[in-house]
């Protein structure tokens, strides 16, 4: 690990196009019908793309596997997320793409079906996701009464906002966080606070926990949202078959839950050193 905390890339090949697939190999991979790809350190980090990436999607395309993309990340919406993406030459369509945005709008619609109002800690790419879902985003006033608080990782936070979703943690209206990692993955000499360190001090002040927290689990016993059995699949129709899914993980401590509960068969990558 670094001692200033900077994270870096560790390729354990060369290339993928540099890797010959042999008969063996090709036998191999004809069992697998879909991989379920992590993306912020496990096919780039921060806006540097990995140089083995293109190369190993090409490789898997060629091969007849196909690939969906999922992220803790909430700060883009699926259009924006794709447009990051075509930039770094990737293709990629809303049909094989998850976002912890999406998990917690299908969380909302399926467990308070009645909620319309929400005060929305996140970017304003990330609140628009959830009003063309359907959802009114609260103002920050404490006359614009929300039917729910959801909490995300949020660069553009402005602390009278993050004052106003303690205040409502503190009055015992639903709560829903994105996702559970204290930081995010980066490029630059800096640490990204993320959703779970935005919620331990909503808990300090509110005294109040998420109701929920979506996202990749942080420990060994849960699921990350998208490979439980109740999680939607209109995102991810061709992951049904989980058994023949392959997982890239971003961070090690979620392999033991998805081989044991999930029936997916996860891959180490070892791309980044984080503090944990």
């Amino acid at each position: 690990r670094r001692t200033d905390r900077q994270v870096f890339p560790i390729q354990m090949i060369t290339t993928i196009k540099n890797m010959e697939i042999t008969p063996s190999l090709k036998s191999r991979l004809s069992k697998i019908k879909h991989l379920a790809l992590d993306m912020d350190g496990t096919i780039y980090l921060g806006s540097t793309l990995f140089p083995f990436t293109l190369d190993f999607l090409a490789s898997m395309k060629e091969n007849g596997v196909r690939y969906s993309f999922l992220t803790n990340n909430p700060t883009r919406s699926v259009g924006d997320y794709l447009k990051k993406l075509e930039g770094m030459g990737i293709k990629a369509d809303e049909e094989n793409m998850y976002t912890t945005s999406l998990a917690a709008i299908d969380y909302l619609k399926s467990h308070y079906p009645e909620a319309r109002r929400l005060f929305l800690l996140g970017t304003p790419s990330m609140v628009s996701q959830f009003e063309k879902a359907g959802f009114i985003s609260c103002a920050d006033d404490a006359e614009d009464v929300p039917d729910a608080l959801v909490v995300a990782f949020d660069p553009t936070l402005v602390y009278s906002r993050l004052c106003r979703a303690s205040w409502w943690a503190a009055q015992g209206i639903p709560y829903i966080a994105t996702n559970p990692d204290r930081v995010c993955p980066t490029d630059q000499k800096t640490i990204l606070v993320d959703c779970g360190s935005i919620c331990r001090c909503i808990e300090e002040a509110s005294g109040r926990k998420p109701d929920v927290t979506l996202g990749n689990s942080c420990g060994p016993s849960r699921l990350p949202w998208w490979a439980t059995a109740s999680t939607p699949t209109r995102q991810l129709p061709t992951m049904q078959g989980l058994s023949e899914c392959w997982c890239f993980p971003e961070r090690p401590h979620w392999k033991l839950p998805l081989r044991s509960n999930a029936r997916l068969k996860p891959v180490l990558i070892r791309s980044f050193s984080l503090p944990t």
